[in-house]
């Protein structure tokens, strides 16, 4: 007698179903029987091996496959490097919703009291992109930490339930101390210079030197000035070390755009292992006007059906009275239309009424807003990507 064993898992949506894969196992079994005991006893034949072989196979790429909400983030780990001992540091996770449904956080959290992250908003609508901020602050560690790491945990309860687990890490340097640990710009008004200096403080090599500072943003500007250069020494001529003094000087320029900058400044020792030292800076500039709603400088349309009008607000909020002369879209392909007010006040709701035309996936337009008197114009982007109606 013969028994085949037939295993076999299937999904047909992503968001509809826990398994992410499909698998097929198929034992062949032949089954023999005992007259004299009145038992079963089983062999395998030679297929049975190799069968075996492609279910563990099968097994462990529907281990190894990411999740759905998995899919949706850029990456799932980061390490930081090496970081001075009162460092403070901040990676930044992309999340963009890939599904037609909308998609939902419920809980943000790490495993270290360490480390502490923020989504930029925890709902999703189809082809929305948000950010996850995840900072690595070494002066709540213990001093002789010389590692640190983490898992940061993201919880979507919405279109199903799914968990994903990041690990983030960091190597100490208990040479090298920050003070502060980051570069802070809060409460900066819009057009206006900031400037803020940050002391380092290295011991060990008496002819170590910072060769380079890297700057990427095009908002910021840096230097280093060395202070201090002299021999130390904690318990007699044993311990001898020399201390070298800097000042970083950390300048925000007065074009800087209203909102949350957040970058990173390298750096760069003499060092032959360790010569990047990564510095924390962030700004909040304070805008004379806010428009919403607003998440990572774009306005939400959602989803969208083709032929379908659907209406948005934009709120637009000033310190005080305001009148919008103009606004105009960067493309004239007449998908929105829009009607001004013509009032001078502090708040203004701008009804923005979008059609989406047949054959496009998503809608993206930039307005412009001239305010009278104001020499720079308002700027913003509208996103909503294009579904296909739902059938009766």
């Amino acid at each position: 007698m013969k028994l085949w064993l037939v295993s076999s898992l299937e999904t047909d949506s992503p968001l509809t179903s826990l398994f992410e894969s499909n698998y097929r196992g198929l034992l062949e079994v032949e089954i023999m029987s005992n007259e004299r005991t009145g038992r079963l006893s089983g062999s395998c034949r030679p297929t049975i091996f190799f069968a075996g072989v492609l279910a563990m196979a099968a097994s462990t790429a529907v281990a190894a496959e990411p999740t759905w909400a998995e899919k949706m983030f850029d990456s799932t780990s980061h390490d930081f490097g090496v970081i001075a001992v009162t460092a403070k540091v901040t990676h930044r996770f992309q999340v963009k919703n890939l599904y037609r449904e909308t998609v939902h956080i419920a809980s943000v959290k790490t495993s270290c009291g360490c480390s502490v992250a923020q989504p930029s908003k925890s709902t999703l609508a189809s082809g929305e992109v948000i950010a996850i901020d995840v900072t690595m602050d070494m002066r709540r560690t213990r001093m002789s930490t010389t590692r640190k790491s983490a898992v940061l945990t993201v919880v979507f309860d919405r279109p199903t339930i799914a968990e994903v687990k990041i690990p983030v890490s960091a190597r100490v340097r208990k040479d090298l101390v920050m003070t502060p640990g980051s570069v802070d710009f809060t409460g900066v008004e819009e057009g206006k210079a900031a400037s803020r200096t940050l002391k380092l403080r290295y011991a060990g090599r008496g002819d170590w030197t910072i060769k380079q500072v890297e700057v990427n943003s095009p908002h910021l500007t840096a230097r280093v000035e060395e202070t201090r250069r002299v021999e130390s020494s904690r318990l007699g001529i044993f311990t001898k070390f020399h201390e070298v003094h800097y000042d970083l000087v950390i300048d925000l320029k007065p074009s800087t755009p209203a909102g949350l900058l957040r970058e990173t400044i390298v750096l760069i020792s003499d060092d032959k292992k360790t010569p990047r030292i990564p510095v924390l800076v962030e700004a909040t500039v304070d805008s004379d006007f806010t428009i919403s709603p607003m998440a990572g400088g774009v306005v939400s349309l959602g989803s969208l059906v083709p032929g379908r009008a659907k209406r948005v607000s934009v709120v637009i909020k000033g310190r005080e009275d305001f009148l919008i002369s103009k606004i105009e879209a960067g493309t004239s392909s007449g998908v929105f239309r829009t009607k001004l007010s013509g009032a001078t006040r502090r708040v203004h709701v701008l009804p923005l009424t979008v059609t989406a035309p047949e054959g496009l996936a998503e809608i993206r337009e930039t307005f412009t807003l001239t305010i009278e008197g104001r020499d720079k114009p308002l700027i913003f982007t509208v996103y909503g990507r294009v579904v296909p109606a739902a059938k009766p």
